[in-house]
């Protein structure tokens, strides 16, 4: 678990390569739980909705809260086609994704698949 936490932010921009079933799971179940316990403590703290701007502070606390999910954005974008490549698919299946539901559901049956002999390795 903690050895696939570290592989996603080594590999933060490399799409190349291949990520197996562990080394897409643990970030993802990680970085939901976490995202979601930060932004309930940055609540509590603050008393209100992290969109919400209501001065300076809350201004910079948003900015930072955008820079950091864009970050965790990329770096789960690039685990995604990583993912892709363990399954021998080109990374441009991401855009199934784009298909409302059945498109979904199509990516999450890809992301389960075993792993197969890969050219990307």
């Amino acid at each position: 678990m903690v050895e696939s936490y570290k592989r996603f932010w080594h590999n933060i921009t490399n799409f190349s390569g291949v990520a197996n079933r562990s080394d897409y799971w643990w970030p993802i179940i990680i970085n939901y739980i976490l995202g979601g316990i930060i932004i309930a403590i940055i609540q509590l703290v603050v008393g209100h909705p992290i969109d919400s701007i209501y001065n300076v502070t809350d201004f910079h606390l948003n900015i930072i809260s955008k820079i950091v999910a864009f970050i965790v954005w990329l770096g789960t974008w690039s685990l995604k086609v990583r993912r892709l490549h363990d399954t021998n698919r080109s990374g441009w299946w991401i855009l199934i994704s784009i298909i409302p539901l059945i498109g979904t559901i199509w990516f999450f049956i890809l992301m389960v698949l075993p792993s197969k002999r890969s050219r990307w390795n």
